[in-house]
């Protein structure tokens, strides 16, 4: 088992909002790295957030949820000095028009067991608000009313390792499609490390890796976009031919829901 991390709304925010609804729309072709993915169409995953420490260093990916509130992995372990990047593409790039937010509050869900990796989900409230635009949008979370079953061919998105033995992670985002497994399909793979606070796709030729962590599993419905997963962990190496593990958004909601009304 590896982590995926150096290596992605509720009802108020579904509809008032306009969650999960990019102003630029991004163009998936099968999502033929992310190991074997593409660039993405720059601002096309306006939720996508960069996790950097105070040195720029990226180490996670996140998704804004609300102005104020980012959702990452807990095995992020992410700290108050970091600072959460909105609107970013090319990290290459000082001409993109970028929010550099400082965080306020880490609540990591009280359930994650760092040993099975189950849970792993920390949400982050920002100092500052998110300023939404074309390029910076929530995503809406996943509810266990919204149905994506196994098979159903959804997308991921971060700066992580385009290859295990690559030295740097690529400075555009990466993007990828690859389909959701049942738990039972992805127990053929990981056996008995797999819990039901998590949820796998790929085994298809791609593979989330190294520096993707925290980032965003999207599924689509009724041209919507919705997260289903956060990108968790899986093969050390980055394998195409084995399922990442993402934690399942719609197990975790309830806790999220507690989290932000009582903050």
């Amino acid at each position: 088992m590896a982590y995926l991390g150096l290596l992605c709304c509720f009802a108020f925010i579904g509809t008032s909002l306009g969650c999960g609804v990019p102003a630029i729309t991004p163009v998936v072709k099968g999502l033929s790295r992310i190991v074997n993915g593409e660039n993405a169409i720059p601002g096309s995953w306006p939720w996508q957030v960069s996790i950097q420490d105070k040195t720029g260093y990226h180490f996670c990916g996140g998704s804004i949820i609300d102005q104020y509130w980012v959702v990452t992995a807990a095995h992020c372990d992410v700290w108050q000095s970091d600072l959460v990047i909105a609107g970013e593409f090319d990290q290459g790039s000082d001409e993109e028009d970028i929010q550099v937010l400082k965080i306020n509050k880490i609540f990591q869900n009280p359930k994650y067991n760092s040993n099975t990796i189950s849970n792993d989900i920390t949400l982050i409230k920002l100092a500052t608000p998110v300023q939404y635009s074309d390029t910076v949008s929530p995503i809406c979370l996943a509810s266990s009313a919204d149905d994506f079953p196994e098979g159903y061919t959804c997308a991921t998105t971060g700066w992580g390792l385009t290859k295990f033995s690559n030295s740097q992670t690529p400075k555009k985002l990466q993007q990828a499609s690859l389909p959701l497994l049942s738990n039972t399909q992805c127990k053929k793979y990981w056996g008995n490390d797999i819990k039901d606070s998590m949820i796998c796709a790929g085994a298809s030729g791609v593979s989330s890796c190294m520096g993707d962590s925290g980032g965003p599993l999207v599924c689509q419905k009724d041209d919507v976009w919705f997260q289903v997963g956060i990108v968790s962990w899986g093969s050390s190496v980055c394998s195409t031919s084995s399922p990442g593990v993402y934690a399942r958004v719609t197990e975790l909601l309830p806790w999220v829901q507690e989290t932000l009304a009582a903050n």
